[in-house]
């Protein structure tokens, strides 16, 4: 696994290695303590007496979380298959291979942000069946069992869910370039009134949403195109459509790239609050917890 040799002698401790692939998997050393039912002060000192016993660091600690570094990626790909083997032996499992964590959100957060985060588990043997949806009827469905976490754009209602803030979207105004050279020094937002609108639905929520926090009026417009996806109004606009509110994560690369402009810049932004809820009691699939807490710890990281 390395063509460094190691400091110590002897064979590599099988609880150590343990803990090594449950910080991999969580991203946090309080994570994996929780999943070992370890302290975290037990995880700290296993990974350090590994590293020294390996010669290297095997994660970059970070304000929060730990970042795998690249030996720790390769390290982790020979441990995962014969330690889950051994997991199931010791569980009277021999050969079974947990269920596929049922996830489920809105297509565009999960397409764009949320899979990308979850492909070191999928590496490693973690599998996914991924639902997208609106958040009302996904979040029935995970009353009735049918899906094990879903994100969801509100907080649900009363106690049968338990609901963990995951991260801010931001909603910005955006058109193309030649639509932004149009308007320029040009007043906001009457000027838009002579732009195409774009959105996802009829009743236009988001850009009513913006006018209402933005300018404190209500937005008297029709879409010119309504599509019932976030990506396909947003590919519609960047090709110069017209303008569109949208959320920041999903255009910061077109934004970054000059090929959407800003057409307004609010000194304070509405936003909304995205959630992981699951069931109160939990589930048996410790698949389940590892793609919570690996979400969790780079929600921290989003912004």
């Amino acid at each position: 696994m390395s063509d460094r040799p190691a400091t110590g002698s002897g064979p590599l401790d099988l609880n150590q290695l343990r803990t090594f692939l449950a910080v991999h998997r969580a991203g946090t050393f309080t994570a994996a303590a929780q999943l070992l039912g370890l302290s975290q002060s037990t995880v700290t000192a296993q990974i350090r007496a590994l590293e020294q016993r390996l010669g290297r660091e095997l994660f970059e600690r970070q304000a929060r979380g730990v970042r795998p570094l690249p030996y720790a990626d390769d390290l982790a790909g020979h441990l995962s298959e014969p330690l889950d083997r051994l997991a199931g032996l010791a569980d009277g499992r021999s050969g079974a291979v947990p269920e596929p964590v049922h996830l489920a959100g809105p297509a565009e957060f999960l397409g764009t942000v949320v899979l990308a985060e979850l492909a070191p588990l999928v590496a490693e043997g973690v599998r996914l069946r991924v639902t997208a949806g609106l958040t009302d009827p996904l979040l029935a469905d995970l009353r009735a069992g049918r899906h094990d976490l879903v994100i969801a754009t509100r907080r649900p209602r009363g106690r049968t869910l338990l609901a963990e803030p995951l991260a801010d979207e931001e909603f910005v105004l955006v058109a193309a370039p030649v639509w932004a050279a149009r308007l320029a020094g040009r007043e906001l937002p009457g000027a838009l009134a002579e732009v195409p609108l774009l959105s996802y639905a009829e009743d236009l929520p988001i850009a009513r949403r913006y006018w209402r926090h933005v300018f404190d009026r209500r937005l008297h417009a029709r879409a010119a195109v309504t599509v019932p996806d976030l990506r396909a109004v947003l590919s519609a606009v960047t090709a110069g459509a017209g303008w569109s509110v949208l959320p920041g994560y999903l255009c910061r690369a077109e934004l970054a790239s000059g090929a959407l402009r800003l057409l307004h810049e609010p000194a304070d932004p509405p936003i909304n609050t995205a959630y992981l809820v699951r069931r109160p009691t939990g589930s048996t699939n410790p698949h389940v917890a590892l793609v919570r807490e690996r979400l969790l710890a780079a929600a921290r990281t989003w912004g």
